[in-house]
Order: structure tokens, then C-alpha cells, then sequence
């Protein structure tokens, strides 16, 4: 063995780790840079031809479905190709053979679909272009070991955060494992989708209802939809229609739950228990009766049954929620409309629900149902919400029983006015709620002169994360 410290510095770096490294540096170069690099190309398609693989490997206008469809062997390749337990397909002729030829093997394929998801372009979208991303990222998400549409969707399936698994360059694995960042690819999937809807004639989509069934319905998604509502007709009305109920329903199941998991108001001792068999508490019943135990015939003998109370006290709350459907609070918009339609369902609360922009509109009459009340929503335009407050103030009949939410960024066009006005109603009684935006992340700006304000005047802006309105509400209401 030789002393030179430079020999002894690593094993030598072999062939089949060569030709992983060629076909990583192509895909990081076609990832990051659009202008084709001759070198890494020629090398890649060296690479492939010497496994036998297709040359579609290489050519990111050329879906995997195509590749599947010509090749039908390659799919169990992809299928959990980035899984944690994945292991490498044998080819070759030795055991070391077949370990290094399926790493370079799985290296090609790895490449493949993360280049067909990831280097999307720029320019207008066709909706065959749209079709064909959408099938790369359902391989996508097959190689996870989840099902098409599951990533996007937000469902991890048994595949999450943190699990465990080789990385390139360890073990026999040549693919890096990526479900450690399935909760950033989901969302980044999403975001590619929702930029190439953007890129496209979204109502071209809307009249293919195949191509539409096959949409991730997301807020920015929602929002086109809602804007462009007033030029769909037919076909691409009712697709839209149906998007939007997908997500409104999603949407509003999480909401639903949040808002159950609230405390209640306090018991009502005055309320005799209802005699059924639900409310019997079987714990006191034994207590109480414990003096009629017969130790002859080793039984208890019970005389009275003793039943929980569950009424609880409840004074008629009316909720009024105002919000600016202004362009830079759609999400907002759509948050508050479904979870005002959730209270709306709570007994002895009275829901209304206004929206404005330079114009006011009072969408109580449909708050129960949130898909029709955004179909009449009108997305856009300025911020004045003195007109708002003109159909606010009627509805406050009993302050010291009505809840005003009023949610908007508060860049107002006649802000002191309007301040003005907020003042006099909390003062009136009302708990005044404002709230600067009502998002699942909770960001959003909020005019700096109404926080300080509303921070002086007691009532300091909720940072708009929904669980922290969800608290606010149930505190009040129960």
C-alpha cells in the first residue's frame, strides 16, 4: 500500500458515476439555462444509447405518456422511481453489473420527468401543451409513490415529510429521494399549473370538458374564473361552475372543522337534561344509587337514572361580515364568503354578508350557499368602503349582540371618513373585528395609518390567518 496521501484519497471515481454526472449537469442546464449545451447533449445521448434506452428520454417535447405508449416497459421504471423503498431494476450480467447499470438507468429516468414538470417555457400555452404537463406531473407524482393529481391536490398519501430514503452517490439508489420535500413540491406543482392556465385561453380549456375535469382547482384558478365569468356560456359555464364547487367544497370542509373543534357556550342549569339514552350518565347513576347494593345476590338495584345537561345558553348573535373584493383580496373574498356560510348554519346566529369595491353589494340572501354567492361576486376595481358601511349600519339593531368583521388591506380612498365611521360603531357596543386578509398562510399588507388606529382604539388587526378569525368568531358567538 502506498504512503502517497493523494492516492489514498478516495476510490477512484468509476464509469457509471461518470454517466450519472452527465445526465445531472444536462438536466440542472436545461433546468436553469434554456440555451442548449452541445457537449452535455452529445454525452446524454452517448449515455442512452448505451443502456438501450429510447432517444425520447431526452427530447422534453416528448411526453411520458408518448414514451410509455411506445415503450410500455418503461413504466414500472417511473412508478415509485423517487420513493424511499425504491429499488434499482436489474440489467447487466454481474450483481455489481446490474447494481451500477439500473443507478444509470434510474439517473435517465429521474431526469426525464423532472425536466418534462419542471422546464415549462414561457409563451402562450396550447391546451394540448396543458394536457401533456399535466400527464409528466401525475408520472411526477407516480415516481413519489403517490397517485396522479394527489401532490397537487395536497394529498400525501402514505408518502410524507421526513421519510427516509437513499440519496444519489449512496447505496444502489441512483435517484435523489425527494419525498422529504413533497409539502414544497405540492405546492410549486400547483404554481406551474396555475401559470400555464394563465398562459393560455382559459376558456379554450373550460369548453374541453376532459381537459377541464382534469384541473387542480386552486385560488388563483378561482380568481380567473370569478373574473371571467361574464364571458363563458355553455360548456365552459358549467365546467367553471364545477371547479369552482369542487373547491368552495374543499375549502369549506377544512373550515367546517376548525370551527366545530370551538367551545360553546356555558351549560344551562335551568334547562332540565333531555331523558334519553345519549345523555345518560352512567358514572353518577352508579354513584348515586350505590346505597341500593344487595351484597346477597351481588347486584345494584337502581331506582333513578341521572342524565347530562347539554343545554347551554345562547343569546341570538348577529354576524355581519364585510369584505373588499377589490383585486388584491380575492382569496379573502372567497375564505369569508364559505366561512360565512358556515356560521351561517350555527343556531341563533344571524349571518349577513356584504362585499364592495368603489360599489356595495349585499349577498345575504344567498350566504348560506358560498358557490352562488361568489358567482355573483364583481372581482375588481377601487376601495371605498363608505359605501359598505351605508348598508352596515342598518343591520346593527343590537350592538351589544352583533359582531362586525370587516376584512380588507384598508388602502381606502377616503380613509379618515371611513375610520370615522368604524370608531362610532365600536363605540356604539359592537365588537368591531378587523382583519387584514383571510388566506391559509395568513400574509397580506395592511394600510400602516388604519393599524395604528385600530391598535389605539382597542381593537388591533388580526393578521389575517384564518384560525385566528375562526377563534375571534366562536369566542364571541358562544
Amino acid at each position: 500500500m502506498t504512503d502517497d496521501p493523494i492516492l489514498q484519497a478516495g476510490p477512484a471515481v468509476t464509469p457509471e458515476e461518470n454517466r450519472r454526472q452527465v445526465l445531472y449537469w444536462r438536466l440542472l442546464a436545461n433546468l436553469f439555462d434554456p440555451v442548449e449545451q452541445p457537449a452535455l447533449e452529445t454525452a446524454s445521448m452517448a449515455v442512452v444509447e448505451d443502456l438501450a434506452l429510447p432517444a425520447g428520454l431526452l427530447d422534453p417535447r416528448t411526453s411520458v405518456d408518448s414514451l410509455v405508449q411506445r415503450h410500455p416497459g418503461l413504466a414500472a421504471g417511473f412508478d415509485g422511481l423517487m420513493a424511499p423503498d425504491a429499488d434499482p431494476a436489474d440489467a447487466g450480467t454481474t450483481d455489481g453489473d446490474r447494481d451500477r447499470a439500473a443507478e444509470v438507468r434510474r439517473a435517465a429516468l429521474f431526469s426525464k420527468v423532472l425536466l418534462n414538470t419542471f422546464a415549462t417555457g414561457t409563451g402562450t400555452v396550447t391546451a394540448g401543451q396543458l394536457s401533456r404537463w399535466q400527464g409528466d406531473a401525475g408520472w411526477l407524482e407516480r415516481a413519489l409513490g403517490l397517485r396522479p393529481g394527489d401532490l397537487r391536490a395536497g394529498r400525501t398519501g402514505g408518502t410524507g415529510p421526513g421519510a427516509a430514503g437513499p440519496v444519489a452517490g449512496s447505496g444502489s439508489a441512483a435517484s435523489p429521494d425527494l419525498s422529504a420535500l413533497i409539502p414544497v413540491i405540492g405546492p410549486e406543482l400547483a404554481a406551474l399549473e396555475a401559470d400555464l392556465v394563465k398562459r393560455m385561453h382559459l376558456r379554450e380549456v373550460l369548453a374541453d370538458s376532459t381537459l377541464a375535469a382534469r384541473l387542480t382547482p386552486s385560488m388563483s384558478l378561482i380568481e380567473q374564473l370569478l373574473r371571467d365569468k361574464g364571458n363563458l356560456d355553455g360548456t365552459a359555464l358549467a365546467n367553471a361552475k364545477a371547479l369552482i364547487r369542487r373547491f368552495v367544497d374543499e375549502v369549506a370542509e377544512v373550515l367546517r372543522t376548525q370551527v366545530e373543534k370551538a367551545t360553546v357556550g356555558e351549560l344551562d342549569r335551568s334547562v332540565p337534561p333531555k331523558r334519553v339514552f345519549r345523555n345518560l350518565d352512567l358514572k353518577r347513576t352508579v354513584d348515586k344509587n350505590l346505597v341500593n347494593w344487595n351484597p346477597e345476590d351481588e347486584r345494584l338495584y337502581v331506582d333513578r337514572l341521572y342524565y347530562r345537561q347539554t343545554a347551554r345558553k345562547t343569546t341570538p348573535q348577529r354576524l355581519v361580515v364585510v369584505v373588499d373584493q377589490s383585486g388584491s383580496m380575492v382569496d379573502s373574498m372567497v375564505n369569508c364568503t364559505i366561512l360565512a356560510s358556515i356560521f351561517a348554519g350555527l343556531p341563533k346566529v344571524d349571518v349577513h354578508l356584504i362585499a364592495y369595491d368603489t360599489r356595495a353589494v349585499d349577498l345575504t340572501p344567498w350566504v348560506h350557499d358560498p358557490f352562488e354567492t361568489l358567482l355573483r361576486t364583481d372581482l375588481g376595481g377601487g376601495t371605498d368602503g363608505t359605501v359598505a358601511m351605508a348598508l352596515t349600519q342598518p343591520k346593527i339593531a343590537e350592538p351589544r349582540n352583533t359582531v362586525v368583521v370587516w376584512i380588507s388591506d384598508f388602502y381606502e380612498w377616503r380613509g379618515e371618513e371611513l375610520f370615522g365611521q368604524m370608531a362610532a360603531v365600536h363605540r356604539s357596543g359592537v365588537k368591531f373585528i378587523p382583519v387584514g386578509s383571510v388566506t391559509s398562510s395568513g400574509r397580506g399588507s395592511v394600510n400602516p395609518w388604519f393599524r395604528e388606529r385600530f391598535k389605539d382604539q382597542g381593537t388591533p388587526v388580526i393578521s389575517g390567518h384564518m384560525r385566528k378569525l375562526v377563534h375571534e368568531l366562536k369566542t364571541f358567538l358562544t
